[in-house]
């Protein structure tokens, strides 16, 4: 369970222009080495950017909770966070209701929703791993065609599949109700053990992972894609359970949603232990982002930064000038890095 914790501070009513960066700081050993090698010259933005802001928004939560803190951050955003929520927000009922373009209605929100991604699991002799799936490079027709093999299966549990893309389909069944599930981005290149679902329905999922590792194992896809030296999909994922909140709390376009941007290079390149491109992604956001919203601040505009690691979230935003002088001399400024490491 994750706590967060709202701090008072100034605010505004226009639109307020808001960088949210996941997987500015993660637990693998390459990270800090990584970040601690970055020269102070390719982070100098978000340091000058940052001595211009005060917290106006903390989360913090276990490392093992369902839901990283960039996912709880973008919740929110977009209105979908409550209570007790981890491995409950609800992407799939959400993107279900943004893609049939309506408010969601009492059937609608009757209906319970799940993300399900083919994807390919790396046997070792212990544990299995949650490879990126974006690594398949599924084909809309090959995924089409196993999403078909697949719901002859799901149709005796009362789950409809729904395409969406080739890495994610919708699924649409009761037992999802109430049924927390782990974000990819807890389980990307890690033993997928800890984090499979629990309970009685989590039970059902375990079953038909385990059936549909049988039935993909002799797909005729996957023989095509072994003879091209590609990686075979021999499971899926679910992830995106939740309800969408009550009536007084659905969902709403509004204006400082439609100037989020929160950009994946580092998740990308943390997810996959890649450091050098992380330390790349740290310069481009510096040189392009932060410069901006310096910019942007420095004129008097409100800007929000929220950064973002495996077990906190911290969310800045500008001080209005007339306190900042005051803010500057109660608090000085703590480097990048040091902030990072709370994270």
């Amino acid at each position: 369970m994750f706590t967060v914790s709202p701090i008072s501070a100034p605010s505004s009513a226009l639109p307020i222009p808001h960088l949210l960066l996941a997987f500015a700081a993660c637990a693998d050993a390459g990270w800090q080495a990584t970040v601690k090698a970055l020269p102070a010259a390719q982070t100098r933005h978000f340091a000058k950017l940052l001595q211009g802001m005060c917290v106006v928004h903390r989360d913090a939560a276990d490392a093992l909770s369902m839901s990283p803190p960039h996912e709880r951050a973008l919740a929110r955003v977009h209105g979908l966070d409550r209570p007790d929520s981890d491995g409950l927000i609800p992407w799939a009922a959400w993107e279900h209701v943004q893609r049939t373009q309506h408010e969601p209605g009492e059937e609608t929100r009757a209906r319970h929703w799940a993300y399900v991604t083919p994807c390919h699991w790396l046997m070792g002799r212990e544990h299995a791993t949650l490879s990126d799936p974006d690594a398949l490079a599924l084909s809309e027709a090959d995924s089409r065609a196993f999403m078909a093999a697949i719901q002859v299966y799901f149709d005796a549990d009362g789950i409809q599949l729904h395409y969406v893309a080739p890495q994610r389909w919708l699924a649409e069944g009761d037992i999802f109700n109430g049924l927390p599930t782990a974000s990819l981005d807890r389980v990307l290149g890690r033993n997928v053990d800890p984090w499979l679902p629990s309970g009685n329905s989590g039970k059902t999922l375990r079953r038909l992972q385990n059936e549909m590792q049988m039935l993909l194992y002799t797909h005729p896809i996957n023989d095509a894609r072994s003879r091209q030296r590609q990686l075979p999909v021999n499971s899926i994922w679910f992830s995106g359970t939740g309800n969408l909140p009550e009536r007084g709390r659905r969902p709403a376009a509004t204006p400082e949603r439609q100037q989020l941007s929160a950009p994946r290079a580092l998740a990308e390149a943390a997810l996959s232990q890649n450091w050098p491109a992380y330390a790349g992604a740290w310069a481009a956001l510096d040189a392009l982002q932060a410069k901006d919203w310096l910019a942007r601040q420095s004129t008097g505009e409100v800007v929000r930064l929220t950064l973002c690691g495996e077990r906190r979230a911290l969310t800045f935003e500008s001080a209005p000038r007339n306190w900042l002088g005051r803010f500057k001399q109660l608090f000085k400024p703590k480097p990048l890095l040091g902030l990072l490491e709370t994270l």
